[in-house]
């Protein structure tokens, strides 16, 4: 690939499946990692064309579908579209220019989409398109409350009639989430620390774990650790998955009166910290859980 070869022609060693991500790049996989990573939205297309076939939903030669996955902000929208009436070459892979077929806003506000759309197969009628996002909308930086809008100008359908279809995308920044349950407002009292976390979930058979230290605690007067600290009791080393291939990890804690001599006090605010490495935008982002002592 950074030879310049496209993501479509990428060959996969036998037992690995050939999927692509979100943020374009091709990937080779075992077949039951594609299948999860299809579930949550890492993946616009797998690239085994054949076994896409049959997990898209039907649709005649003469008819139009666009399908679309989650977007990032500052990254870009990967989405294709299925249109019979754009497949002239049934031998090759098309690259169409796209001038007049799309428009794309954010918020309403018009912005540059891509020059062409490549096919994702000999004659497979259907296209991808990589919509690069920019930074900032009027001078203001995108944020997860934004929708991008798509819309595909169809010169005509099976019925001769002109028609626009239209896809809304709201921008999300991880799929990483971070939650607590039980006396976690307490000091001194157990609760549950629990991160769904699909990136993290690498054997399907097995239970995964992350490492403690991949948290961060955060508290007034300047506390500054993480998890694996041992006044936090953890009851295990790890945030263990709660079962083979469910995605989620789980620790208990306690939050103790002191950290590293420093005292937490009762209406203290506090946060915990972990870094998603695996976005859609390819880059790290903060899942922060906020509380307070009670």
């Amino acid at each position: 690939m950074e030879q310049g070869i496209s993501a479509v022609d990428v060959i996969c060693k036998v037992g690995l499946e050939r999927v692509i991500r979100t943020n374009g790049d091709a990937a080779c996989v075992k077949p039951d990692t594609a299948e999860r990573m299809k579930k949550i939205g890492m993946l616009f297309i797998p690239i085994n064309f054949l076994d896409l076939q049959k997990d898209i939903q039907s649709v005649t030669a003469s008819e139009k579908e666009m399908q679309t996955v989650p977007a990032s902000s500052m990254s870009v929208v990967n989405f294709y579209i299925t249109d019979q009436d754009l497949n002239t070459a049934h031998r090759g892979i098309e690259v169409v220019p796209i001038q007049g077929l799309f428009e794309f806003t954010i918020n309403g506000i018009p912005i540059n989409g891509p020059k062409n759309m490549i096919e994702t197969g000999p004659d497979t009628g259907q296209f991808y398109i990589k919509l690069e996002l920019p930074e900032t909308i009027n001078g203001r930086p995108l944020s997860q409350d934004d929708i991008v809008l798509i819309k595909y100008l169809d010169e005509s359908d099976y019925s001769g009639e002109q028609r626009i279809l239209v896809k809304s995308v709201p921008l999300t920044k991880t799929f990483a989430k971070v939650e607590s349950s039980g006396g976690g407002s307490r000091i001194g009292h157990e609760f549950t620390v629990r991160i769904y976390e699909p990136d993290a979930n690498r054997d399907s058979k097995n239970e995964d774990k992350i490492s403690l230290s991949e948290l961060e605690f955060r508290s007034e007067g300047g506390i500054r650790t993480t998890l694996a600290n041992p006044k936090f009791e953890a009851n295990r080393s790890h945030l263990v998955e709660t079962g083979p291939n469910t995605d989620t990890f789980e620790v208990i804690i306690k939050i103790p009166r002191q950290l590293d001599g420093k005292t937490i006090h009762i209406g203290d605010e506090y946060e915990i910290r972990y870094i998603d490495k695996s976005t859609p935008s390819n880059s790290n982002e903060k899942i922060i859980l906020k509380g307070k002592i009670g």
